[in-house]
């Protein structure tokens, strides 16, 4: 079954632990939580202090997105603070394997993410190393941004490229998903989908997540 998993960039900062709580008991599978340095993004987000914070509301899969420069500098931190997964750009890192394996190594599952410009050829000989390839269906940086429907085809050629290569990795899709395009998504070969907006400004969390899951 395919999981859900809110993006905590859209929730509310003052009272986060009640819109994570409420998060999960409306059904969420895993907490997405998205780190920019303002150099590979323009924005800034978290750190790991605040994935420290999180770790202790809930027992649910965190799933780290590392939208930052030099990702290998800070994979220690991040694990120590309680990711379970942690994704690193493709275009933000040095030799995928290699951070793969210091990921993993960790204790952690590892994900490589590939932004809508960057082609499926940057990360095709690694994808037996990751168990998380992270689709970017918007520029990354910003929330509330719309769906790119060009993403559609990129899905359905990386889950080709995942058959072919015997690779297990999980796909996983971000930026503009609502309750239109999810179906589109599954069908097109997406394991998990990442909302923010979505589910977290909606006036019924349990019901939002029951329609991206079905």
């Amino acid at each position: 079954m395919i999981k859900i998993a809110p993006s905590i960039l859209a929730a509310d900062y003052l009272n986060l632990a009640a819109d994570i709580r409420k998060a999960e008991s409306a059904g969420a599978d895993w907490f997405h939580v998205d780190i920019m340095d303002g150099v590979f993004v323009p924005n800034i987000s978290f750190g790991p202090g605040l994935v420290s914070a999180i770790r202790p509301v809930t027992k649910k899969f965190l799933d780290v997105h590392l939208m930052i420069v030099n990702p290998e500098k800070h994979l220690k931190s991040f694990r120590a603070a309680g990711a379970d997964n942690i994704t690193v750009h493709a275009e933000a890192a040095g030799s995928l394997p290699e951070v793969a394996a210091k990921i993993k190594a960790l204790g952690a599952t590892a994900g490589v993410s590939v932004n809508p410009e960057t082609p499926l050829d940057k990360i095709a000989g690694c994808l037996k190393e990751f168990e998380l390839v992270l689709v970017m269906s918007v520029n990354p940086g910003f929330g509330g941004q719309a769906f790119i429907e060009t993403s559609l085809g990129k899905i359905r050629e990386l889950k080709r490229l995942i058959i072919s290569t015997g690779s297990k990795a999980l796909i996983e899709v971000d930026g503009g998903i609502n309750e239109k395009n999810a179906p589109a998504l599954k069908e097109a070969g997406a394991d998990i989908l990442v909302a923010g907006s979505a589910v977290f400004k909606s006036a019924d969390m349990a019901q939002t997540i029951c329609k991206l899951r079905f």
